[in-house]
Parts: C-alpha cells; sequence; structure tokens
C-alpha cells in the first residue's frame, strides 16, 4: 500500500524550509555592498589615461598650426601621447555594473597665432567624466571652442563628447577596483559641435583607459553620522611652523624624457616623498615664516634613472625674501657624489597669501639657475623655465594643506585589464575583493541549487523507504 498524500507532508516542509534557507542566501550578499540605493558604491580616487586624439595633436604642434597645449587643474602626460586626469570621484552598482566617475585635470590647445596674440584654434577640455550603464558608454566633458572659421565662443558643460564601445565588458561583482583598458571611442555629434566643427559625428578618438578605486562598504561615511569633532589645537607659534609641503614637478618634458624610448627609465620615492601624477610633494617641512619671508627644510628623496641617467634630489629646501624664492636641494649626480645645498632654481613669490591658516604660493613660475643647470648634466640652459612651484605653510595647526591629486590604486594585473598589459575586453572589468560586499550572485545560485537538488533526493530516499516498508513484500513460497 503506498503511502498517502498527507505522510509526505514533513518532507515538503523541509524541502520549503531549505529552498527559503537558499533564496535568503542571494539578498543577503547583496545587502553587504554597503549604504546607497541598490548597493551602491563610492568611488574614490584613480585616473583616466587618454590622447583624445593623437592626429589633433600632432595637428596642433605641427608647422601648419605651430601651436601648442598646455595641463591644467594637476593633469599630467604619460607614455604615448596620453593626458593622465586624476582623483576620480563617483559611483558604483556591483549589481548592475552601472558606474559613473569625473576626473579632474583639463588641456588647452591652442594654435594658427593671431597677429594680436590670439589664435584661431582655441580649445580646452577640462574634467572628463566616464558613465556607464546597460551597456552604453559614454565619456562627457566641459568644453570651450572657438569654433573653426567664424571664431565663435561655445563654452557647455558635461558635453556627451564621446561614445564608449564597452560591448562585452561586465562590471557587475564588486571589488576594490574597477579598470577599462584600450576602449575605443568615437565622437558624437555634440561632441563634433564641441571640438570646433574639425572633425565629424563618427570620428575615431584615441582609445580610453582608466582605474577607479571602489571603497569598501564599511569605509562609507553613514548619513546618519555626525561629524567628528576635532581635537582642540593651539595655534603654532609665530614665526615657526612644521609639516609645511612643497610641490614641484621639475619638468614635464625631462619626466617625459626619463620615461621614453631614448633613456628608458623611471623615477622612484622615498623618504616620504609623494608622486601626485604631474608633481612631486615634498612634505614635513620645518623652518620659520614672518610677513612673507620663509626658511624651511622638507623631507623626501626623488631618483631619477635610465640609460646614462642617474639623479637625485632631496635635502629640499626653499627660502623666501622680499618676493623672490629659492629651491635647493642635495644633488647626486652619479650615484654617489652629494653636492650639498644646491640652488636649482628660482621662482616668484610675489603672490604669496595668508588665508585659511595657510601662507601659501600657487603654481608660481620658476626658472633654472645656472647651478641647476650643471646639475642636470647640461641638458637645459640657465633660465630656462621648469615646472611651477607650489608651497603651503601652515600658521594654524588646524588649517588643512591642499590635497595631491588622487590617481587611486595602481593598475594590477587582476581581472581589471590595465594599460601596461591589456586583456580582452570581454573579460570582466571589476576587480576581485576578499571584502563580503563582493560576494557573488552566481555562486550563491549554485549554492541554492544544490540545496534543493540534496532536499530532492531526500525526499526521493525517504520516499522509496517508505514504498519499500510500506508495500507487501512478495511471498517466498513457490506455487507449484
Amino acid at each position: 500500500m503506498l503511502p498517502s498524500r498527507p505522510a509526505r507532508a514533513p518532507v515538503v516542509a523541509l524541502l520549503a524550509a531549505l529552498l527559503t534557507a537558499a533564496t535568503a542566501l542571494v539578498p543577503a550578499a547583496h545587502a553587504a555592498d554597503g549604504p546607497g540605493p541598490s548597493g551602491t558604491r563610492e568611488v574614490s580616487g584613480g585616473r583616466l589615461d587618454w590622447g583624445i586624439k593623437s592626429s589633433f595633436q600632432s595637428y596642433v604642434t605641427g608647422p601648419i598650426a605651430q601651436g601648442g597645449w598646455e595641463l591644467r587643474g594637476g593633469a599630467a602626460t604619460v607614455g604615448g601621447g596620453r593626458f593622465r586626469f586624476h582623483s576620480a570621484k563617483g559611483s558604483y552598482t556591483p549589481a548592475s555594473g552601472a558606474f559613473e566617475a569625473a576626473f579632474s585635470g583639463g588641456v588647452h590647445f591652442t594654435g594658427h597665432r593671431k597677429p594680436d596674440g590670439s589664435h584661431e584654434l582655441d580649445l580646452t577640455l577640462t574634467r572628463p567624466t566616464v558613465r556607464i550603464a546597460g551597456g552604453t558608454g559614454t565619456l562627457h566633458a566641459d568644453m570651450t571652442s572657438k569654433a573653426k572659421g567664424t571664431g565663435e565662443v561655445t563654452t557647455a558643460a558635461q558635453v556627451p563628447l564621446a561614445a564608449l564601445d564597452v560591448s562585452g565588458v561586465d562590471l557587475r561583482g564588486g571589488g576594490t577596483r574597477v579598470g577599462l583598458a584600450d576602449v575605443p571611442a568615437t565622437l558624437t555629434a555634440q561632441g563634433a559641435k564641441a571640438f570646433a566643427g574639425y572633425y565629424t559625428e563618427g570620428t575615431a578618438l584615441d582609445p580610453v583607459t582608466l582605474s577607479a578605486d571602489i571603497l569598501a562598504a564599511s569605509a562609507q561615511a553613514s548619513p546618519s553620522a555626525s561629524p567628528a569633532t576635532p581635537p582642540e589645537e593651539k595655534r603654532a607659534p609665530r614665526g615657526e611652523f612644521t609639516e609645511a609641503v612643497v610641490d614641484w614637478g621639475v619638468r614635464r618634458t625631462f619626466r617625459e624624457y626619463v620615461t621614453g624610448s631614448i633613456a628608458q627609465g623611471s623615477w622612484r620615492l622615498a623618504d616620504g616623498a609623494q608622486d601626485g601624477g604631474a608633481l612631486f610633494r615634498f612634505p614635513h617641512g620645518k623652518g620659520t615664516y614672518d610677513a612673507g619671508s620663509l626658511d624651511a627644510a622638507f623631507a623626501g628623496t626623488l631618483r631619477f634613472t635610465g640609460k646614462h641617467l642617474d639623479l637625485a634630489l632631496g635635502g629640499v629646501r626653499v627660502a623666501v625674501k622680499e618676493g623672490r624664492g629659492t629651491l635647493s636641494a642635495d644633488v647626486t649626480g652619479d650615484g654617489r657624489t652629494t653636492t650639498k645645498g644646491v640652488p636649482l632654481l628660482t621662482f616668484d613669490a610675489t603672490g604669496i597669501e595668508e588665508k585659511d591658516g595657510l601662507a601659501a604660493v600657487t603654481e608660481a613660475p620658476a626658472k633654472l639657475t645656472a647651478e641647476g643647470a650643471k646639475a642636470f648634466g647640461g641638458m637645459y640652459q640657465e633660465g630656462t623655465d621648469m615646472d611651477p612651484v607650489s608651497l603651503a605653510v601652515p600658521l594654524d595647526a588646524k588649517a588643512a594643506l591642499p590635497p595631491l591629486p588622487d590617481l587611486g590604486s595602481a593598475p594590477s594585473g587582476s581581472s581589471s585589464p590595465s594599460p601596461s598589459s591589456p586583456e580582452p575586453r570581454t573579460k570582466s572589468a571589476a576587480s576581485s575583493s576578499s571584502d563580503s560586499a563582493s560576494f557573488p550572485a552566481v555562486p550563491v545560485a549554485v549554492a541554492a541549487a544544490v540545496v534543493v537538488a540534496a532536499a530532492v533526493a531526500t525526499f526521493r530516499v525517504t520516499r522509496r523507504r517508505r514504498v519499500a516498508t510500506e508495500t507487501p513484500a512478495p511471498s517466498t513460497s513457490s506455487v507449484d
């Protein structure tokens, strides 16, 4: 006799309980993504490398336009004629792969100089922003341009400049970094207009590479949390200070020479020096300041190496008097012999300003000294323009120092494609992490399937056992 239907109730109840437990795992995994709608997480720090259009660069600097370009807002250059934009800020949703990040910095192109000193070609691109959602990618930017022919100047915020081909790119899954390498880009209709008519819609632009850091859920600020009250601090004694910083990029073309095809070298930072992409920061400055006059010593060592090149700068000092600044350093020119206190450059310090508890000089023009020319092995002559100097001296212990450009984590050989070793773009571009917020949904579904399969197997075994015990066994006696 087969078991009646009510006898299956315990097994059905067990199956329902197991299914409930299995499906409960999925929302729990996504709930760990952190604050924000649908587990949205914060993008904080990163870089975007883009040459815009290499042939446009060549045209601007070539014999026809006879122009050039200048960097703005901490932008830098990297190998292959690319510009590097920094300090990514935005949002990322692991469940859907939606990504948005705005990067700081800009580039100003000029060419076709007129007799009055203006330029027929005058185009500025700043704050590039990448938005990816639903399989579509777009690069936006703030644009100011002078129309070709008419000279009409147009300024527009966040123009959808380039369409990005993100087919095959899957940003879902979470992690601590999102990276994309060599994503094809084409000019949009709005971008063609913002580009002053030099190119038409659909024109291929340089590919885009980016890397952005994603804050872990635990690192994101809770909306209900009240800001911490800073401890009471006393004003630094007038005339004395600590923790000042000086920022200097040495010279852009020198950095490009070091990492280029000739020197094939690099630079290394030590003793607390920091790399801001387009500049280097020498921190922990100590000294005295009074009414625009300053004398300070800073920490940090910067060493350039390459073919026939070994130059180290350390023991940086800055002196300012009567509006004239001098930056000196201990120079090691061959890896062995060090010359102390070499005055490398002078800079205009007339613009020193006391504001918000800081005495600051911002991007002061700088020129190489005769001693500096010698320190650089005669590569540059005395009076050569060097990268500008920025200086910040805290007159108040609570004063906030200006931030460095945030380049984020260096691209790695993980599942995120990187500029140095591009991987197929069809591979997931969201890097893995041990963070619980990135617990993948697919393994959860697999686990649920395993639980369901186990439940079904249990039900079948139980059924067979009941059939075996409740059905009368065949007679063992033979009937002749």
